[in-house]
Protein backbone atom coordinates (compact mmCIF):
# COMPACT_ATOMS: atom_id res chain seq x y z
CA UNK A 1 0.00 0.00 0.00
CA UNK A 2 1.40 3.44 -0.93
CA UNK A 3 1.30 6.01 1.84
CA UNK A 4 0.94 9.74 1.13
CA UNK A 5 4.04 11.86 1.69
CA UNK A 6 4.37 13.39 5.16
CA UNK A 7 3.37 17.09 5.16
CA UNK A 8 6.27 19.47 5.93
CA UNK A 9 6.57 20.16 9.65
CA UNK A 10 4.13 17.42 10.68
CA UNK A 11 6.40 15.39 12.96
CA UNK A 12 5.29 12.90 15.56
CA UNK A 13 4.89 15.59 18.21
CA UNK A 14 3.14 18.09 15.99
CA UNK A 15 0.73 16.05 13.89
CA UNK A 16 -2.42 17.79 12.72
CA UNK A 17 -5.60 16.80 14.58
CA UNK A 18 -8.44 15.47 12.42
CA UNK A 19 -11.87 14.34 13.56
CA UNK A 20 -13.99 12.18 11.26
CA UNK A 21 -17.76 12.49 11.67
CA UNK A 22 -19.92 9.69 10.35
CA UNK A 23 -22.88 7.47 11.00
CA UNK A 24 -23.93 4.14 9.50
CA UNK A 25 -21.69 2.26 7.07
CA UNK A 26 -19.54 5.30 6.25
CA UNK A 27 -17.93 4.76 9.69
CA UNK A 28 -16.46 1.47 8.49
CA UNK A 29 -14.95 3.10 5.41
CA UNK A 30 -13.51 5.95 7.50
CA UNK A 31 -12.00 3.40 9.90
CA UNK A 32 -10.32 1.45 7.10
CA UNK A 33 -8.84 4.58 5.47
CA UNK A 34 -7.69 5.97 8.83
CA UNK A 35 -5.20 3.10 9.09
CA UNK A 36 -3.42 4.49 6.00
CA UNK A 37 -3.13 7.99 7.48
CA UNK A 38 -2.57 7.53 11.20
CA UNK A 39 1.20 8.10 10.78
CA UNK A 40 0.43 11.56 9.37
CA UNK A 41 -2.22 12.87 11.75
CA UNK A 42 -3.97 12.26 15.03
CA UNK A 43 -7.32 11.01 13.76
CA UNK A 44 -10.31 10.46 16.01
CA UNK A 45 -13.65 9.06 14.82
CA UNK A 46 -16.88 10.63 16.07
CA UNK A 47 -19.84 8.33 15.49
CA UNK A 48 -22.40 11.13 15.53
CA UNK A 49 -24.57 13.00 13.10
CA UNK A 50 -26.12 16.42 12.49
CA UNK A 51 -27.16 18.35 15.63
CA UNK A 52 -25.64 15.85 18.05
CA UNK A 53 -22.31 16.04 16.21
CA UNK A 54 -22.37 19.87 16.08
CA UNK A 55 -23.05 20.14 19.84
CA UNK A 56 -20.34 17.60 20.69
CA UNK A 57 -17.72 19.36 18.54
CA UNK A 58 -18.55 22.83 19.89
CA UNK A 59 -18.26 21.60 23.48
CA UNK A 60 -14.91 19.92 22.87
CA UNK A 61 -13.49 22.85 20.91
CA UNK A 62 -13.97 25.04 23.98
CA UNK A 63 -11.06 23.12 25.57
CA UNK A 64 -9.40 21.15 22.72
CA UNK A 65 -7.81 21.93 19.37
CA UNK A 66 -8.82 20.37 16.08
CA UNK A 67 -7.37 21.32 12.70
CA UNK A 68 -9.97 19.82 10.35
CA UNK A 69 -13.22 17.88 10.53
CA UNK A 70 -14.05 15.34 7.79
CA UNK A 71 -17.66 14.43 7.10
CA UNK A 72 -19.72 13.51 4.06
CA UNK A 73 -22.98 14.30 2.29
CA UNK A 74 -25.74 16.01 4.24
CA UNK A 75 -23.82 15.56 7.51
CA UNK A 76 -20.87 17.54 6.11
CA UNK A 77 -23.10 20.29 4.73
CA UNK A 78 -24.89 20.56 8.08
CA UNK A 79 -21.65 20.91 10.06
CA UNK A 80 -20.15 23.53 7.74
CA UNK A 81 -22.73 26.10 8.85
CA UNK A 82 -22.65 25.20 12.54
CA UNK A 83 -19.07 24.73 13.79
CA UNK A 84 -16.00 26.93 13.74
CA UNK A 85 -13.52 24.29 12.58
CA UNK A 86 -12.82 23.83 8.85
CA UNK A 87 -14.95 21.00 7.41
CA UNK A 88 -13.84 18.88 4.46
CA UNK A 89 -16.87 17.22 2.90
CA UNK A 90 -16.09 13.90 1.23
CA UNK A 91 -17.77 13.70 -2.18
CA UNK A 92 -18.60 10.73 -4.34
CA UNK A 93 -17.07 11.11 -7.79
CA UNK A 94 -18.81 10.45 -11.08
CA UNK A 95 -16.83 7.22 -11.33
CA UNK A 96 -18.09 6.20 -7.87
CA UNK A 97 -21.65 6.72 -9.06
CA UNK A 98 -21.05 4.69 -12.26
CA UNK A 99 -19.61 1.82 -10.24
CA UNK A 100 -22.54 1.94 -7.83
CA UNK A 101 -25.02 1.91 -10.70
CA UNK A 102 -23.26 -1.10 -12.22
CA UNK A 103 -23.60 -2.99 -8.92
CA UNK A 104 -27.24 -1.91 -8.64
CA UNK A 105 -27.97 -3.12 -12.19
CA UNK A 106 -26.85 -6.60 -11.21
CA UNK A 107 -29.55 -6.55 -8.52
CA UNK A 108 -32.41 -5.06 -10.52
CA UNK A 109 -33.26 -3.20 -13.72
CA UNK A 110 -35.35 -0.67 -11.74
CA UNK A 111 -32.94 1.65 -9.92
CA UNK A 112 -33.47 4.70 -7.74
CA UNK A 113 -30.81 7.33 -6.99
CA UNK A 114 -31.25 9.72 -4.07
CA UNK A 115 -28.84 12.70 -4.01
CA UNK A 116 -28.32 15.38 -1.39
CA UNK A 117 -29.98 18.73 -2.31
CA UNK A 118 -30.55 18.22 -6.06
CA UNK A 119 -30.73 15.46 -8.72
CA UNK A 120 -28.08 15.03 -11.41
CA UNK A 121 -29.41 16.07 -14.85
CA UNK A 122 -26.57 14.15 -16.59
CA UNK A 123 -27.89 10.91 -15.15
CA UNK A 124 -30.95 10.96 -17.43
CA UNK A 125 -28.71 10.90 -20.54
CA UNK A 126 -26.63 8.09 -19.04
CA UNK A 127 -29.76 6.03 -18.32
CA UNK A 128 -31.07 6.53 -21.85
CA UNK A 129 -27.71 5.57 -23.41
CA UNK A 130 -27.48 2.31 -21.47
CA UNK A 131 -31.17 1.42 -21.44
CA UNK A 132 -31.56 1.75 -17.68
CA UNK A 133 -34.65 2.76 -15.73
CA UNK A 134 -33.36 5.28 -13.17
CA UNK A 135 -35.62 7.36 -10.94
CA UNK A 136 -33.98 10.30 -9.17
CA UNK A 137 -34.95 12.05 -5.94
CA UNK A 138 -33.28 14.69 -3.74
CA UNK A 139 -33.34 15.29 0.00
CA UNK A 140 -32.14 17.79 2.60
CA UNK A 141 -33.42 16.41 5.90
CA UNK A 142 -33.80 12.84 7.12
CA UNK A 143 -37.56 13.22 6.78
CA UNK A 144 -37.10 14.23 3.12
CA UNK A 145 -35.06 11.05 2.63
CA UNK A 146 -37.78 8.86 4.15
CA UNK A 147 -40.42 10.43 1.90
CA UNK A 148 -38.22 9.92 -1.19
CA UNK A 149 -37.65 6.26 -0.35
CA UNK A 150 -41.35 5.63 0.23
CA UNK A 151 -42.11 7.35 -3.09
CA UNK A 152 -39.59 5.20 -4.99
CA UNK A 153 -40.84 2.03 -3.34
CA UNK A 154 -44.41 2.87 -4.36
CA UNK A 155 -43.15 3.42 -7.93
CA UNK A 156 -41.77 -0.13 -8.06
CA UNK A 157 -38.07 0.70 -7.58
CA UNK A 158 -36.22 -2.36 -6.27
CA UNK A 159 -32.73 -1.02 -5.51
CA UNK A 160 -31.58 2.42 -4.31
CA UNK A 161 -28.15 4.05 -4.68
CA UNK A 162 -27.09 6.67 -2.15
CA UNK A 163 -24.99 7.71 0.84
CA UNK A 164 -24.99 6.03 4.24
CA UNK A 165 -28.19 7.60 5.53
CA UNK A 166 -30.04 6.68 2.32
CA UNK A 167 -28.83 3.08 2.21
CA UNK A 168 -29.71 2.52 5.89
CA UNK A 169 -33.20 3.94 5.47
CA UNK A 170 -33.74 2.01 2.22
CA UNK A 171 -32.83 -1.32 3.81
CA UNK A 172 -35.05 -0.51 6.79
CA UNK A 173 -37.89 0.00 4.31
CA UNK A 174 -37.22 -3.41 2.74
CA UNK A 175 -35.43 -2.17 -0.42
CA UNK A 176 -32.00 -3.30 -1.58
CA UNK A 177 -29.34 -0.58 -1.35
CA UNK A 178 -25.94 0.20 -2.86
CA UNK A 179 -23.49 2.50 -1.06
CA UNK A 180 -22.14 5.20 -3.39
CA UNK A 181 -18.84 6.13 -1.71
CA UNK A 182 -15.57 4.42 -2.63
CA UNK A 183 -12.30 4.22 -0.73
CA UNK A 184 -10.69 6.58 -3.25
CA UNK A 185 -13.23 9.34 -2.57
CA UNK A 186 -12.55 9.10 1.19
CA UNK A 187 -8.78 9.16 0.56
CA UNK A 188 -9.22 12.40 -1.39
CA UNK A 189 -11.02 13.89 1.59
CA UNK A 190 -8.15 12.90 3.90
CA UNK A 191 -5.61 14.38 1.47
CA UNK A 192 -7.57 17.64 1.33
CA UNK A 193 -7.78 17.74 5.14
CA UNK A 194 -4.00 17.26 5.49
CA UNK A 195 -3.33 20.00 2.95
CA UNK A 196 -5.71 22.37 4.74
CA UNK A 197 -3.97 21.69 8.06
CA UNK A 198 -0.55 22.20 6.45
CA UNK A 199 -1.51 25.57 4.98
CA UNK A 200 -2.89 26.73 8.34
CA UNK A 201 0.36 25.66 10.02
CA UNK A 202 2.45 27.57 7.47
CA UNK A 203 0.29 30.67 7.95
CA UNK A 204 0.77 30.52 11.71
CA UNK A 205 4.53 30.13 11.30
CA UNK A 206 4.66 33.01 8.81
CA UNK A 207 2.85 35.40 11.17
CA UNK A 208 4.58 35.40 14.57
CA UNK A 209 2.48 36.78 17.40
CA UNK A 210 3.96 39.76 19.24
CA UNK A 211 2.69 41.12 22.53
CA UNK A 212 1.18 44.13 20.73
CA UNK A 213 -0.62 41.91 18.23
CA UNK A 214 -1.89 39.73 21.07
CA UNK A 215 -3.63 42.77 22.59
CA UNK A 216 -5.40 43.40 19.29
CA UNK A 217 -6.87 40.06 18.50
CA UNK A 218 -10.23 38.41 19.04
CA UNK A 219 -9.88 35.97 21.92
CA UNK A 220 -13.41 34.57 21.71
CA UNK A 221 -14.99 32.55 18.94
CA UNK A 222 -18.04 30.61 17.84
CA UNK A 223 -17.58 27.99 20.56
CA UNK A 224 -17.99 30.66 23.24
CA UNK A 225 -21.55 31.31 22.08
CA UNK A 226 -22.90 28.67 24.41
CA UNK A 227 -26.41 27.26 24.43
CA UNK A 228 -28.38 24.65 22.50
CA UNK A 229 -31.65 26.57 22.22
CA UNK A 230 -33.03 27.27 18.71
CA UNK A 231 -32.27 30.98 19.24
CA UNK A 232 -28.56 30.29 19.85
CA UNK A 233 -28.41 27.82 16.97
CA UNK A 234 -29.76 30.53 14.63
CA UNK A 235 -27.30 33.04 16.08
CA UNK A 236 -24.30 30.79 15.40
CA UNK A 237 -25.48 30.15 11.84
CA UNK A 238 -25.83 33.91 11.26
CA UNK A 239 -22.36 34.54 12.68
CA UNK A 240 -20.86 32.09 10.18
CA UNK A 241 -22.91 33.61 7.36
CA UNK A 242 -22.02 37.23 8.20
CA UNK A 243 -18.35 36.31 8.59
CA UNK A 244 -18.19 35.65 4.84
CA UNK A 245 -19.21 39.23 4.00
CA UNK A 246 -17.15 42.44 4.31
CA UNK A 247 -20.33 44.47 5.01
CA UNK A 248 -20.93 46.40 8.23
CA UNK A 249 -22.84 44.64 11.02
CA UNK A 250 -25.06 46.21 13.69
CA UNK A 251 -25.47 44.02 16.77
CA UNK A 252 -28.45 44.87 18.97
CA UNK A 253 -28.91 43.41 22.41
CA UNK A 254 -29.43 44.11 26.08
CA UNK A 255 -26.54 44.79 28.41
CA UNK A 256 -24.62 41.63 29.23
CA UNK A 257 -26.02 39.65 26.31
CA UNK A 258 -22.60 39.16 24.68
CA UNK A 259 -22.42 41.77 21.91
CA UNK A 260 -18.62 42.00 21.87
CA UNK A 261 -18.34 38.22 22.08
CA UNK A 262 -20.47 37.95 18.91
CA UNK A 263 -18.36 40.62 17.20
CA UNK A 264 -15.18 38.69 18.01
CA UNK A 265 -16.75 35.48 16.71
CA UNK A 266 -17.64 37.16 13.40
CA UNK A 267 -14.06 38.40 13.07
CA UNK A 268 -12.53 35.03 13.96
CA UNK A 269 -14.62 33.23 11.35
CA UNK A 270 -13.85 35.80 8.64
CA UNK A 271 -10.97 35.85 6.13
CA UNK A 272 -9.53 38.79 8.10
CA UNK A 273 -8.89 36.53 11.08
CA UNK A 274 -7.41 33.87 8.79
CA UNK A 275 -4.75 36.41 7.82
CA UNK A 276 -4.15 37.18 11.54
CA UNK A 277 -5.36 40.75 11.16
CA UNK A 278 -6.30 42.88 14.18
CA UNK A 279 -9.55 43.14 16.07
CA UNK A 280 -9.78 46.53 17.81
CA UNK A 281 -12.63 47.45 20.17
CA UNK A 282 -13.67 50.81 21.61
CA UNK A 283 -16.63 51.78 23.81
CA UNK A 284 -18.01 54.98 22.34
CA UNK A 285 -19.89 55.80 25.55
CA UNK A 286 -16.90 55.44 27.88
CA UNK A 287 -14.64 58.12 26.32
CA UNK A 288 -15.22 61.86 26.49
CA UNK A 289 -16.21 63.49 23.20
CA UNK A 290 -13.02 65.59 23.12
CA UNK A 291 -10.89 62.43 23.35
CA UNK A 292 -13.03 60.08 21.28
CA UNK A 293 -12.33 61.97 18.05
CA UNK A 294 -8.57 61.66 18.56
CA UNK A 295 -8.87 58.00 19.64
CA UNK A 296 -10.83 57.03 16.53
CA UNK A 297 -9.22 59.15 13.84
CA UNK A 298 -5.81 60.00 15.33
CA UNK A 299 -4.13 63.40 15.43
CA UNK A 300 -1.10 65.19 14.08
CA UNK A 301 1.58 66.75 16.27
CA UNK A 302 0.42 70.12 17.62
CA UNK A 303 -3.22 69.53 16.64
CA UNK A 304 -4.29 70.56 20.17
CA UNK A 305 -2.80 71.26 23.56
CA UNK A 306 -1.27 68.08 24.91
CA UNK A 307 -1.14 66.36 21.50
CA UNK A 308 1.50 63.63 21.39
CA UNK A 309 4.85 64.52 19.88
CA UNK A 310 5.01 63.11 16.36
CA UNK A 311 1.24 62.64 16.24
CA UNK A 312 -0.84 59.58 17.00
CA UNK A 313 -2.48 56.95 14.79
CA UNK A 314 -6.14 56.41 15.66
CA UNK A 315 -8.02 53.17 16.10
CA UNK A 316 -9.10 53.09 12.45
CA UNK A 317 -5.45 52.98 11.41
CA UNK A 318 -4.66 50.46 14.16
CA UNK A 319 -7.42 48.19 12.81
CA UNK A 320 -6.33 48.53 9.18
CA UNK A 321 -6.81 45.22 7.40
CA UNK A 322 -8.92 43.90 10.26
CA UNK A 323 -12.07 44.72 12.21
CA UNK A 324 -13.02 47.76 14.31
CA UNK A 325 -15.73 47.13 16.90
CA UNK A 326 -17.64 50.26 17.95
CA UNK A 327 -19.51 49.33 21.13
CA UNK A 328 -22.41 51.51 22.33
CA UNK A 329 -22.48 53.30 19.00
CA UNK A 330 -25.73 55.00 20.06
CA UNK A 331 -23.73 57.13 22.52
CA UNK A 332 -21.53 58.66 19.80
CA UNK A 333 -21.98 62.48 19.60
CA UNK A 334 -23.63 63.83 16.45
CA UNK A 335 -20.52 65.75 15.39
CA UNK A 336 -18.46 62.56 15.34
CA UNK A 337 -21.23 60.66 13.56
CA UNK A 338 -20.66 62.91 10.56
CA UNK A 339 -16.93 62.14 10.53
CA UNK A 340 -17.58 58.41 10.94
CA UNK A 341 -19.97 58.41 8.00
CA UNK A 342 -17.34 60.04 5.81
CA UNK A 343 -14.73 57.45 6.79
CA UNK A 344 -17.13 54.63 5.93
CA UNK A 345 -18.04 56.16 2.59
CA UNK A 346 -14.55 57.24 1.47
CA UNK A 347 -12.56 54.36 3.02
CA UNK A 348 -9.97 56.85 4.24
CA UNK A 349 -9.37 58.71 7.51
CA UNK A 350 -8.15 62.25 8.15
CA UNK A 351 -6.30 62.76 11.42
CA UNK A 352 -7.26 65.68 13.66
CA UNK A 353 -5.14 68.62 12.49
CA UNK A 354 -4.01 66.71 9.42
CA UNK A 355 -4.26 67.50 5.71
CA UNK A 356 -3.41 64.13 4.15
CA UNK A 357 -6.04 61.35 4.06
CA UNK A 358 -4.87 57.87 5.05
CA UNK A 359 -6.43 54.98 3.07
CA UNK A 360 -7.83 52.21 5.26
CA UNK A 361 -9.36 48.77 4.80
CA UNK A 362 -11.42 48.17 7.93
CA UNK A 363 -14.58 46.20 8.53
CA UNK A 364 -16.79 47.99 11.05
CA UNK A 365 -19.00 46.08 13.48
CA UNK A 366 -21.04 48.21 15.84
CA UNK A 367 -23.27 47.39 18.78
CA UNK A 368 -25.94 49.07 20.85
CA UNK A 369 -28.27 48.32 23.73
CA UNK A 370 -30.66 51.12 22.75
CA UNK A 371 -33.23 51.47 19.97
CA UNK A 372 -31.19 53.23 17.28
CA UNK A 373 -34.20 53.52 14.96
CA UNK A 374 -36.01 55.46 17.71
CA UNK A 375 -32.99 57.72 18.15
CA UNK A 376 -33.03 58.41 14.43
CA UNK A 377 -36.67 59.49 14.69
CA UNK A 378 -35.79 61.71 17.64
CA UNK A 379 -32.94 63.36 15.72
CA UNK A 380 -30.29 61.99 18.06
CA UNK A 381 -28.69 59.69 15.50
CA UNK A 382 -28.04 60.31 11.82
CA UNK A 383 -30.32 58.28 9.56
CA UNK A 384 -27.69 57.95 6.82
CA UNK A 385 -25.13 56.62 9.32
CA UNK A 386 -27.69 54.19 10.77
CA UNK A 387 -28.34 52.65 7.36
CA UNK A 388 -24.61 52.59 6.59
CA UNK A 389 -23.86 50.73 9.83
CA UNK A 390 -26.80 48.32 9.58
CA UNK A 391 -26.18 46.61 6.26
CA UNK A 392 -26.34 43.37 8.25
CA UNK A 393 -28.18 43.22 11.59
CA UNK A 394 -28.12 40.78 14.48
CA UNK A 395 -30.55 40.85 17.40
CA UNK A 396 -29.17 38.91 20.38
CA UNK A 397 -31.72 36.97 22.44
CA UNK A 398 -31.86 37.94 26.12
CA UNK A 399 -31.17 35.16 28.59
CA UNK A 400 -34.81 35.10 29.81
CA UNK A 401 -35.89 34.26 26.21
CA UNK A 402 -33.88 31.03 26.28
CA UNK A 403 -34.46 29.53 29.74
CA UNK A 404 -33.47 26.03 28.59
CA UNK A 405 -29.88 27.28 28.23
CA UNK A 406 -29.63 28.63 31.78
CA UNK A 407 -28.77 25.41 33.72
CA UNK A 408 -25.95 24.44 31.32
CA UNK A 409 -24.60 28.01 31.29
CA UNK A 410 -24.67 28.13 35.09
CA UNK A 411 -22.85 24.81 35.37
CA UNK A 412 -20.19 25.83 32.86
CA UNK A 413 -19.63 29.25 34.48
CA UNK A 414 -19.50 27.78 37.99
CA UNK A 415 -16.91 25.19 36.97
CA UNK A 416 -14.72 27.93 35.48
CA UNK A 417 -15.15 30.14 38.54
CA UNK A 418 -14.18 27.26 40.85
CA UNK A 419 -11.16 26.44 38.65
CA UNK A 420 -10.00 30.07 39.00
CA UNK A 421 -9.96 29.51 42.77
CA UNK A 422 -8.16 26.15 42.41
CA UNK A 423 -11.26 24.40 43.73
CA UNK A 424 -12.88 21.26 42.40
CA UNK A 425 -16.62 21.12 41.63
CA UNK A 426 -18.79 18.59 43.47
CA UNK A 427 -19.07 15.26 41.64
CA UNK A 428 -22.85 15.73 41.61
CA UNK A 429 -22.75 19.37 40.50
CA UNK A 430 -24.90 18.71 37.41
CA UNK A 431 -27.65 17.18 39.57
CA UNK A 432 -27.44 20.08 42.03
CA UNK A 433 -27.74 22.62 39.19
CA UNK A 434 -30.74 20.66 37.89
CA UNK A 435 -32.44 20.95 41.29
CA UNK A 436 -31.82 24.72 41.24
CA UNK A 437 -32.97 25.14 37.62
CA UNK A 438 -36.57 26.25 38.42
CA UNK A 439 -35.23 29.08 40.59
CA UNK A 440 -32.66 30.18 37.99
CA UNK A 441 -35.15 29.98 35.11
CA UNK A 442 -37.85 31.97 36.93
CA UNK A 443 -35.61 35.02 37.29
CA UNK A 444 -35.62 37.70 34.56
CA UNK A 445 -31.81 38.18 34.41
CA UNK A 446 -31.79 41.89 33.47
CA UNK A 447 -27.99 41.66 33.29
CA UNK A 448 -28.21 38.56 31.09
CA UNK A 449 -25.21 36.22 30.81
CA UNK A 450 -22.92 38.73 32.54
CA UNK A 451 -25.20 38.74 35.59
CA UNK A 452 -25.32 34.93 35.61
CA UNK A 453 -21.53 34.80 35.44
CA UNK A 454 -21.25 37.25 38.34
CA UNK A 455 -23.58 35.06 40.40
CA UNK A 456 -21.53 31.93 39.73
CA UNK A 457 -18.33 33.74 40.77
CA UNK A 458 -20.04 34.68 44.05
CA UNK A 459 -21.21 31.10 44.57
CA UNK A 460 -17.78 29.72 43.73
CA UNK A 461 -16.10 31.86 46.38
CA UNK A 462 -18.29 30.43 49.16
CA UNK A 463 -18.24 26.88 47.80
CA UNK A 464 -14.44 26.96 47.63
CA UNK A 465 -14.28 28.14 51.25
CA UNK A 466 -16.62 25.35 52.41
CA UNK A 467 -16.19 22.33 50.08
CA UNK A 468 -18.86 20.30 51.91
CA UNK A 469 -21.57 22.89 51.26
CA UNK A 470 -24.19 21.58 48.82
CA UNK A 471 -25.50 23.84 46.07
CA UNK A 472 -29.20 24.16 46.89
CA UNK A 473 -31.92 26.69 46.03
CA UNK A 474 -31.89 27.94 49.64
CA UNK A 475 -28.12 28.43 49.50
CA UNK A 476 -28.38 30.39 46.23
CA UNK A 477 -31.15 32.58 47.65
CA UNK A 478 -29.04 33.30 50.73
CA UNK A 479 -26.33 34.77 48.50
CA UNK A 480 -28.61 36.22 45.79
CA UNK A 481 -31.95 37.18 47.38
CA UNK A 482 -32.88 39.11 44.22
CA UNK A 483 -33.63 35.77 42.56
CA UNK A 484 -36.44 35.10 45.01
CA UNK A 485 -38.30 38.29 44.14
CA UNK A 486 -39.13 37.03 40.65
CA UNK A 487 -39.54 33.36 41.50
CA UNK A 488 -42.91 31.63 42.05
CA UNK A 489 -43.64 30.08 45.43
CA UNK A 490 -40.79 27.58 45.77
CA UNK A 491 -40.86 24.19 47.44
CA UNK A 492 -38.00 25.25 49.71
CA UNK A 493 -38.44 27.82 52.54
CA UNK A 494 -39.68 31.16 51.22
CA UNK A 495 -37.51 33.10 53.68
CA UNK A 496 -33.93 32.26 52.75
CA UNK A 497 -31.68 31.35 55.63
CA UNK A 498 -28.43 33.15 56.25
CA UNK A 499 -25.32 31.60 54.74
CA UNK A 500 -24.04 28.68 56.85
CA UNK A 501 -21.91 29.75 59.78
CA UNK A 502 -18.85 28.04 58.35
CA UNK A 503 -18.86 30.32 55.34
CA UNK A 504 -20.28 33.49 56.84
CA UNK A 505 -18.32 36.71 56.13
CA UNK A 506 -15.15 36.77 58.17
CA UNK A 507 -14.62 38.97 61.17
CA UNK A 508 -12.80 42.23 60.35
CA UNK A 509 -9.49 41.06 61.80
CA UNK A 510 -9.56 37.42 60.70
CA UNK A 511 -6.05 36.06 60.38
CA UNK A 512 -4.92 37.14 56.90
CA UNK A 513 -2.21 34.50 56.54
CA UNK A 514 -4.70 31.74 57.34
CA UNK A 515 -7.20 33.04 54.79
CA UNK A 516 -4.47 33.33 52.16
CA UNK A 517 -3.38 29.75 52.83
CA UNK A 518 -7.02 28.59 52.55
CA UNK A 519 -7.19 30.09 49.05
CA UNK A 520 -3.88 28.54 47.96
CA UNK A 521 -1.98 31.84 48.00
CA UNK A 522 -4.37 33.59 45.58
CA UNK A 523 -4.45 37.16 46.85
CA UNK A 524 -7.44 38.25 44.75
CA UNK A 525 -9.64 35.49 46.18
CA UNK A 526 -8.43 36.10 49.75
CA UNK A 527 -9.03 39.86 49.46
CA UNK A 528 -12.56 39.30 48.14
CA UNK A 529 -13.29 36.92 51.01
CA UNK A 530 -12.08 39.45 53.59
CA UNK A 531 -13.84 42.35 51.87
CA UNK A 532 -10.62 44.36 51.48
CA UNK A 533 -8.44 45.48 48.57
CA UNK A 534 -5.25 43.75 47.46
CA UNK A 535 -3.29 46.74 48.76
CA UNK A 536 -4.86 46.45 52.22
CA UNK A 537 -4.24 42.71 52.16
CA UNK A 538 -0.56 43.33 51.36
CA UNK A 539 -0.22 45.92 54.15
CA UNK A 540 -1.79 43.58 56.71
CA UNK A 541 0.48 40.72 55.65
CA UNK A 542 3.53 42.98 55.91
CA UNK A 543 2.46 44.22 59.33
CA UNK A 544 1.92 40.67 60.54
CA UNK A 545 -1.89 40.96 60.37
Amino acid sequence: MTHPARPPGADAAGKPVIWTVSVSRLSDLFRDITLEYDHLARIEPLHLGFDEAARHIRERMAAEHVDVVIAAGSNGAYLKSRIAAPVVAAKASGFDLMQALARARRLSARIGVIQYQKPLPELANFAAAFGLVIEQRAYVTEEDARVAIDDLKAAGIEVIVGAGLITDLAEAAGIKAVFVYSADSIRRAFDDALELARLAQLERARTPRTAAADNRRARRGLNDLRGDSPAMERLRQNVLLYARSPATVLIEGETGSGKELVAQAIHRESPRRAANRPFVAVNCGAIAESLLESELFGHEEGAFTGARRGGHAGLFEAANGGTLFLDEIGEMPLALQTRLLRVLEEREVMRVGGTRPVPIDVRVISATHCDLAARVREGRFRADLFYRLAVLRLALPPLRARPADIPALAEWSLKHALAALDARPHPNLAAEIGACAPLLQAYDWPGNVRELRNLTERLALFLAAEPLQALTPAFILALAPELGKAAPAPSFPATPPSPPVAIAPAAPREDVAAVLARFGGQRDAAARHLGISRTTLWRRLKAGN
